[in-house]
């Protein structure tokens, strides 16, 4: 069931079926949903970034669930998204008793990174599905990079190679403040990487900020509002402008 706030959200908002056909066929005429037979030129690539707590992996669902009637998209997520990637997930976010470095995460996410791209990402945007991924390599510039001191140089070379400079068609940077964040995260029971200290998920924030300075068509910026409705409705918005560019007809 949707939670109490995202009832609040217009018909527009949720599958396109939920309105009767008469109403739907005034709506079309008005500009308000693409005709039936419209299709996707190419596949995209969406991903979501953003500090702890900033509700990314919710609002990569609610996205999902939003496109599934109309464009089939993938969802996944980093780390993770392949029996590879989860295994090492586990490693990397719930390990008890080891001391990882920065530099052995970093080798960890781009492994789990490569066999994601191979195995799901790239498949799905030859099909020309539209493909939802919770983190991407910004969040490896951020993490390890700005809040591990890795040299940026170093990451975007293994980025690179990890992603086969794949780049995403749009970014969703989801922001919150440190303290808010890891407050709301802390409460559902902290990760390894959750529990690091405040200093550095304030860097890797201010690492996420400037990129986003760096990449102002691709990386957009949406300060997260205690109704999820809102900011799912600004995620949408971005999504669908997106989308657009790539609509054709049959």
């Amino acid at each position: 069931m949707a939670p109490e706030s995202l009832k609040t959200l217009r018909p527009l908002d949720f599958a396109w079926g939920r309105i009767p056909s008469f109403r739907r066929g005034i709506r079309q005429a008005q500009g308000f949903y693409p005709e039936r037979s419209r299709r996707i030129k190419k596949g995209i690539l969406i991903t979501f970034e953003g500090p702890e707590g900033c509700g990314k992996s919710t609002h990569a669902k609610l996205l999902y669930d939003y496109l599934k009637a109309r464009h089939a998209p993938v969802r996944t997520r980093e780390p993770g998204g392949t029996k590879f990637g989860e295994k090492i997930r586990s490693v990397l976010l719930h390990s008890k008793g080891m001391d990882i470095s920065v530099l052995a995460e970093l080798f960890l996410f781009e492994a789990c990174r490569a066999q994601l791209v191979k195995e799901v990402i790239v498949p799905a945007l030859a099909d020309k599905r539209i493909v939802i991924c919770d983190r991407f390599s910004d969040a490896t510039t951020a993490y390890q990079g700005y809040g591990g001191g890795i040299p940026l140089k170093q990451i975007e070379q293994l980025n690179e190679m990890a992603t086969r400079r794949l780049n995403p068609d749009l970014t969703i940077l989801l922001d919150v403040d440190v303290v808010t964040g890891l407050r709301r995260a802390r409460a559902k029971g902290a990760d390894r990487m959750e529990k690091k200290e405040v200093s550095y998920h304030k860097r890797l924030r201010a690492g996420y900020l400037k990129l986003s300075r760096e990449n102002p068509d691709r990386i957009k910026i949406i300060e997260v509002e205690k109704d999820i409705a809102k900011t799912q409705k600004l995620v949408r918005r971005e999504v669908m402008s997106v989308i657009q560019r790539y609509i054709r007809a049959r």
